[in-house]
């Protein structure tokens, strides 16, 4: 069976997007989430949150961070990692 896996930098850059969305969405529905109040809460370098969110950066992320993402912002890790249909 033939599986097509997408490159690094796409999946750095689908992460990106998609904690930029869901950071901005929390913020609408629940209370503000800043790149800085993430990073705090999650235990990593505003740089990294912000690197990803502006595809500046193809750094990676652990999986308990991201992880750690998904809880604070309330939404399964698939959905940090599945591109979005815009």
């Amino acid at each position: 069976m033939w599986v097509n896996f997408i490159s690094d930098n796409e999946l750095f850059d689908i992460i990106g997007e998609n904690i930029s969305y869901y950071r901005r969405l929390y913020s609408l529905e629940k209370e503000k989430m800043t790149q800085e109040r993430l990073a705090e809460i999650v235990g990593i370098s505003t740089s990294l949150i912000g690197g990803l969110e502006s595809k500046k950066t193809n750094q990676g992320i652990s999986v308990p961070t991201l992880y750690r993402i998904s809880v604070d912002l309330d939404v399964s890790i698939d959905k940090l990692i599945t591109k979005r249909k815009k």
